[in-house]
């Protein structure tokens, strides 16, 4: 695995407090009613995408996720700007303003989306796996989804045909402790997601999700198996997300001193305290770092604030066209 140094803990410090402040951002604009619809914040869990980047090559490899994914697309190398303008509906956006919240998309840096039915990208990123393996890319797709998809059926037909075929695939489940607002311990008769694979003889585990170190090791050992082409791997990410399912949960299922107690071993102030006792950093240059994050958070603002929204004639332009139907022209 790549080694972890002192530039990667600082990088880590720098792209997971954006990424925590981006949606911050998001969640105080959403409240203005600036974005509109489904909003699902991924506070929490940014040592998950951390790690995962750090294990990853971005020229060939890809992620798909489910529709908590707006900082993902910014790690794969999506401008945030744009993000930030999706979610806001404008013509700016990675999807011209149509995709929102749920669905960021980006092939140019191999980021399939942002899915809002539950379990829907399972099956899908096994299916780019397939791709790469036909096309003998030499890429490997990272499949998310959240503890509540992992009982969703597809999921084992997914995984059946995946180590059926040995294809380039990681399959990850984020488990934050509560699907919607179900707890684990009520969804089956057991809480180790992991054993799932054991059905398939698929080489599976638990992994400390809160630590991007403990991430990348993870993941750099199963993109390694995929990508010389022993299959696939399953691993559960034990995390947890500091907000609501979505802005619109009251969060009744679970009390803030739980909350403040996964806040104890939050992944950005790991990364910090580390940066802190070996010096790799002195305060004023942290401070530095913490002020640039603000100047782009506010630049992405700015940007979607000031982008147009999508003339109508976009509608027509975003279906098939059909060469015997001339009465509707495309312009794209």
């Amino acid at each position: 695995m790549k080694p972890i140094t002192r530039e990667v803990y600082l990088k880590w410090y720098e792209d997971m407090l954006f990424w925590r402040k981006f949606e911050d951002k998001l969640a105080a604009v959403y409240i203005q009613q600036k974005v509109r619809g489904f909003l699902h914040l991924y506070n929490g869990q940014e040592a998950v995408l951390a790690g995962a980047l750090h294990a990853m090559d971005l020229s060939k490899d890809k992620m798909i996720t489910a529709y908590r994914n707006h900082v993902q697309p910014i790690g794969m190398g999506v401008d945030p700007r744009k993000v930030m303008a999706e979610l806001y509906g404008k013509a700016t956006g990675t999807s011209k303003g149509m995709g929102g919240s749920m669905h960021i998309f980006s092939k140019e840096h191999g980021f399939y989306g942002g899915h809002g039915i539950v379990g829907a990208q399972i099956p899908v990123g096994a299916g780019i796996a397939f791709a790469d393996k036909y096309f003998e890319t030499g890429g490997v797709t990272l499949t998310y989804f959240g503890d509540g998809a992992a009982r969703q059926g597809s999921l084992h037909e997914a995984f059946n045909m995946a180590m059926n075929w040995k294809l380039p695939v990681v399959f990850i489940c984020e488990n934050n402790g509560y699907a919607m607002g179900t707890s684990v311990e009520r969804t089956a008769n057991h809480t180790d997601i992991w054993k799932l694979g054991l059905g398939y003889e698929m080489p599976c585990g638990p992994v400390d999700g809160m630590n991007p170190v403990k991430v990348a090791e993870a993941m750099h050992e199963a993109i390694e198996r995929a990508r010389r082409g022993d299959g696939p791997t399953f691993l559960e990410m034990k995390t947890y997300r500091y907000r609501g399912h979505s802005m619109s949960d009251a969060q009744l299922y679970r009390t803030k001193e739980e909350v403040e107690e996964y806040k104890k071993i939050d992944p950005i102030t790991q990364v910090l305290d580390i940066i802190k006792e070996n010096g790799y950093a002195t305060d004023a240059e942290i401070e530095v770092i913490d002020q640039r994050v603000a100047d782009l958070v506010a630049e992405c603002e700015k940007f979607a604030e000031e982008s147009p929204f999508p003339d109508v004639q976009q509608l027509y332009d975003v279906v098939y066209e059909e060469p015997n139907y001339p009465f509707l022209p495309h312009k794209l």
